[in-house]
């Protein structure tokens, strides 16, 4: 029974501003996320796992720095020396847009790197491409929709029928890879994809728009013994119960408010055919995120509501703090920041947000008419007059456009 380590998402280089080890050198977040590595392959190493799979977004894009190519080379390298057959999941944050570019990965490919496979196109891994192992992986890396649109020879069609029929090609693929597999071997599905269903940290479902998003019954499918996938941050399966076991680990460590209640795992599967047993692992000492919000009701002792508005030093030592204030605009020379720095002074960062309020119009350019604006641009207008931060409006944008197009 093959013992397998799955983990995905690390984004060690995501956070790399902020104060710096004075030793290493490297950004403390950057430390953080290297720690969670380095517990996760100290256990494969102990536990004398099977097979690593990481499944995709080694970095924060597809040009990573130097260093950071470094310290995850690293890493990948304690697992190559320990003999362990390691898989490599090309990301969406791994890949170049422009064909024929390498990738974020692509250095241990070219060096041929023992024991570590870099899975840049889908592919059927058998058991002489696994080093032997009793086992058969169908890998599907990052699809990039302008390079299946070039070699599928689609143009002037939609987006939604574009990810209707790559999901049907793939569907095609997968079917028949299931129908050459040997029936006595486990079968494991790796990819780096949204799922229907999925959920992220935010508590929003995956719903179709700029990814492409496969269908729940393609990856549960009781020919599989185990579904690896990377790319949405939020742990979860998606077939809870159920076989095959269809795993998101979700990211290694905090990347954002949305994961801020989150715990970060990896998981250690025991893969047998028709029966998987799932451990969900716990990484420790992931960095606390809290998420504060105040509305000034009254102009009196704004500063000590805003105190007790926070949780006591103790609660956000060494934490990343977001504080988020929402007042009239005349209120603002009430707030003292200097005090309120003093009273935050052992967290690890503050993130002060502040969010002056005024009533606002919504003014039409003068040669415009409300008939006139598409919905697009209406949207634009009010959330210009609602004060959205910039990263807001362009993810509502986003979520709009892919609502209209649907429609």
């Amino acid at each position: 029974m093959p013992k397998i380590l799955h983990f995905a998402d690390a984004h060690i280089d995501i956070a790399n501003y902020g104060r710096h080890d004075p030793q290493s050198g490297l950004p403390l977040r950057v430390i953080d996320f290297l720690k969670s590595l380095d517990a996760i392959v100290d256990a494969a190493i102990e536990e004398r796992v099977d097979l690593v799979l990481f499944a995709g977004d080694a970095y924060k894009d597809r040009n990573p720095a130097p260093t950071f190519q470094r310290e995850w080379g690293r890493r990948i390298m304690r697992l190559s020396k320990a003999g362990i057959p390691t898989l490599l999941l090309v990301g969406n944050h791994d890949l170049s847009p422009a064909l024929g570019r390498a990738h974020a990965l692509d250095a241990f490919e070219t060096l041929d790197v023992p024991h570590v496979l870099v899975l840049e196109r889908p592919i059927f891994l058998k058991p002489d491409q696994l080093e032997g192992l009793p086992l058969q992986v169908l890998a599907i890396p990052w699809v990039s929709r302008s390079g299946l649109m070039a070699h599928l020879g689609l143009s002037g069609v939609g987006l939604t029928e574009i990810y209707v029929q790559i999901e049907e090609r793939l569907r095609e693929l997968l079917n028949s890879w299931l129908e050459e597999t040997d029936p006595d071997l486990p079968v494991i599905l790796a990819a780096h994809a949204s799922v229907q269903g999925a959920k992220y940290g935010a508590e929003r479902s995956v719903m179709l728009g700029s990814d492409l998003v496969l269908s729940g019954s393609l990856v549960k499918d009781p020919r599989l013994d185990y579904v690896a996938l990377g790319h949405i941050h939020r742990p979860q399966d998606l077939n809870p119960g159920g076989h095959p076991p269809v795993i998101y680990p979700g990211s290694i460590e905090r990347v954002d408010f949305g994961e801020a209640g989150d715990e970060k795992y990896f998981v250690i599967a025991q893969v047998k055919r028709g029966h998987t047993e799932v451990q969900w692992r716990r990484l420790a000492n992931i960095r606390p995120m809290v998420d504060c919000y105040y509305r000034f009701d009254s102009p009196e002792d704004v500063n000590k509501k805003i105190i007790a508005a926070l949780p006591p030093p103790e609660q956000i030592e060494g934490a990343i703090l977001r504080l988020i204030l929402e007042y009239p605009r005349d209120w603002e020379a009430l707030i003292d920041e200097s005090w309120l720095h003093e009273y935050t002074a052992g967290c690890f960062e503050l993130h002060l947000i502040k969010r002056p309020q005024m009533e606002t119009r919504i003014r039409l350019p003068e040669d415009k008419t409300i008939g006139s604006l598409s919905p697009m641009e209406l949207l634009e207008l009010y959330w210009k007059a609602s004060h959205n931060e910039p990263d807001d409006a362009q993810a509502l944008k986003k979520l709009a456009e892919s609502i209209i197009s649907q429609v």
